[in-house]
């Protein structure tokens, strides 16, 4: 499907328009190669989800993720190939100066760095970035006007913005702790020590906009990104988004060992051939949102269409020579090339507190019966058959909600969270007075799809199990999963079954799911609200890592597992497989897509093909 530009010539298309053209499309699609591409180095790129908005504010999706930390800058990013992940300036000159008490951290801006020519600008002549614009971007997510869904990640954390918003939002008063000491100076103070602060300020929530943009385009600035990034959007639609190197993007000889590369590890991936050489290294970037694994693999499989993808589960025995380690068949390695991780997060399912049948209820009595209700209904899951239906067998499942990929997690913890009994499942039921008659209805959400249907379906199944009358496990699918997102922050279903990303290597991230005060419309979901699992976290959230923020951590696990109020967890391992041709060490780890601006095609000797776009 062709895609319909955003911007031509200067030309801003009018919501209505957009809208029209979201929901209808345009052009139609061909087998046929676009003569105009011929020459041009394109990579073409797909995931599985569609991006709901590419304002930073409201960049909650790994989907809109991807194309925000790609068109515009944040502060910090991560080193291309060094693992664990590691932090390096962005934006930023240099890592923070951070005062001996933790509270004042001092950024000093990269200089010459500009935003891209726009019609938001005089002239449409993108001005520079500078110290303003970032307590601008960070401000706006304490605006209720923009809808935001990243003030959680600040709130309560930097001194006076809180207050600012319950002052009305007013940008023409200062933040006490959010200033620009000078154009190229930024000082942020906070309320209490936060070591994930430079984190945070690697997160697309963080990317820095011009206010010139967001005044012009208003509700439009959605689908119009205006940025300092590497790339910038040249055409968006339903189907795919294109984008265009930014000639104007501080390009630099890439140094592979700088950016942490293992030769023992990463080698496979040719990666070294852009090692001294100058990006971009492809003149056209084409992102295609395809929801359906067959449709991607197929795409995938022509040769001439997307150059990566995950494998399919469904034919991990016919691709797959080995699962552990990953190797491919013959026929399959001689085209493709594969790696494997487990990732940097889980799936789980939750309980929404907020609903009286499942979680908190005013009777003591009858909350005493939700818990067990609940507790009954962890134990039915049966995660090792989630695991070989739908993840390889290769997923890593544990207990809890701190995932192996960080070093708080504890192997040595109790499994029976994660190990299923039916028996024991049933007789909590009958113990606390719950039957087929009495058992509340179960509301499930999920987006369409083939995938979705067969999770719900194999969860119903094991409620049956325990007797759950099936007529009271209704399924309700939604047509995106920004639409689904929806409705858990306003708190409108009762169940909640979702992934997690991390957004930086630390547990607080995971933790901070199921504190109180970030309840929906934040990353609290599930609304829990537990005053010594609050307690504990305001007191290791203001800790430097340390064994005793360690036992920390642990202790609000294991309150988050004795109350039942999820089931969880199994961290999925990735698998994608990339053509031959494509130079990538590929990640959907802490923030996908930051890799993006390395990306390279082989010349098929051991080099790269010259991209046409010229750099500065």
């Amino acid at each position: 499907m062709a895609g319909f530009s955003l911007r031509t010539n200067y030309c801003v298309w009018p919501a209505w328009v957009v809208l029209v053209l979201l929901l209808a499309g345009c052009g139609g699609g061909s087998d046929q190669p676009d003569p105009s591409l011929e020459g041009l180095r394109v990579y073409r790129h797909s995931t599985e989800g569609t991006p709901t908005s590419l304002d930073p504010v409201q960049a909650a999706t790994k989907y809109s993720n991807l194309l925000v930390i790609n068109t515009y800058d944040t502060l910090y990013s991560y080193r291309y190939l060094a693992r664990p992940y590691e932090l390096k300036p962005n934006l930023a000159a240099s890592l923070p100066e951070i005062s001996a008490d933790g509270l004042t951290y001092t950024i000093r801006l990269r200089k010459g760095v500009r935003f891209i020519d726009d019609p938001a600008f005089p002239n449409a002549e993108g001005r520079e970035v500078v110290a303003k614009d970032v307590v601008y971007s960070l401000q706006r997510h304490f605006d209720p006007a923009t809808r935001p869904q990243g003030a959680w990640l600040w709130q309560g954390k930097i001194v006076g913005i809180d207050d600012w918003k319950e002052a009305g939002s007013d940008y023409s008063q200062p933040v006490e702790g959010l200033r620009a000491l000078d154009s190229h100076t930024l000082q942020i103070k906070l309320v209490k020590p936060f070591p994930q602060l430079a984190y945070t300020l690697a997160q697309g929530y963080a990317a820095v906009v011009p206010r010139e943009a967001v005044e012009k385009y208003g509700r439009e600035f959605a689908l119009q990104p205006v940025g300092s990034g590497p790339f910038r959007l040249e055409s968006f639609d339903t189907a795919r988004a294109v984008l265009v190197p930014n000639p104007d993007y501080r390009w630099a000889p890439v140094d592979i060992y700088a950016e942490g590369y293992d030769p023992d590890t990463q080698s496979f991936s040719g990666i070294e051939a852009i090692h001294g050489q100058l990006p971009p290294f492809v003149d056209r970037f084409e992102l295609a949102f395809v929801q359906d694994t067959s449709a991607r693999w197929n795409s995938f499989t022509k040769g001439n269409e997307i150059q990566i993808a995950s494998l399919p589960v469904e034919l991990a025995d016919s691709v797959l020579q080995s699962k552990q380690p990953v190797v491919l068949q013959p026929e399959y390695a001689a085209r493709y090339h594969v790696k494997s991780d487990i990732e940097a997060g889980f799936v789980y399912q939750s309980f929404n507190m907020d609903f009286p049948e499942f979680g908190y209820h005013p009777d003591p009595i009858q909350a005493e019966r939700n818990h067990a209700l609940r507790c009954a209904v962890v134990k039915s899951f049966d995660w090792e058959a989630r695991n070989e239906s739908f993840y390889f067998g290769l997923g890593a499942v544990f207990p809890g909600i701190i995932p192996p990929v960080v070093p708080e997690f504890d192997p040595e913890l109790s499994r029976d969270s994660v190990t299923r009994d039916v028996a024991g499942a049933r007789q909590l039921l009958i113990d606390n007075g719950w039957n087929a008659d009495n058992l509340p209805e179960l509301l499930y959400g999920s987006t369409g799809g083939v995938r979705p249907r067969q999770f719900f379906e194999q969860f119903r199944a094991w409620l049956v199990e325990i007797g759950y009358p099936k007529k009271k496990v209704k399924l309700k699918q939604f047509a995106s999963f920004g639409d689904l997102n929806k409705q858990w922050r306003e708190s409108r279903l009762p169940y909640i079954a979702v992934g997690w990303g991390l957004d930086y290597p630390d547990a607080e991230n995971t933790l901070q799911l199921f504190y109180g005060p970030n309840a929906a419309p934040g990353s609290n979901s599930s609304n829990y609200n537990n005053p010594e699992y609050n307690a504990l976290y305001e007191q290791a959230a203001v800790m430097q890592p340390s064994p005793e923020r360690t036992r920390i951590y642990r202790r609000m696990n294991q309150i988050l597992i004795d109350d039942c109020v999820s089931i969880t967890g199994l961290s999925r391992t990735a698998i994608p497989i990339w053509h031959r041709e494509v130079i990538v060490y590929p990640s959907s780890q802490i923030i996908g897509g930051y890799y993006w601006p390395y990306i390279a095609l082989s010349d098929g000797a051991g080099g790269i093909r010259q991209a046409q776009t010229e750099s500065p």
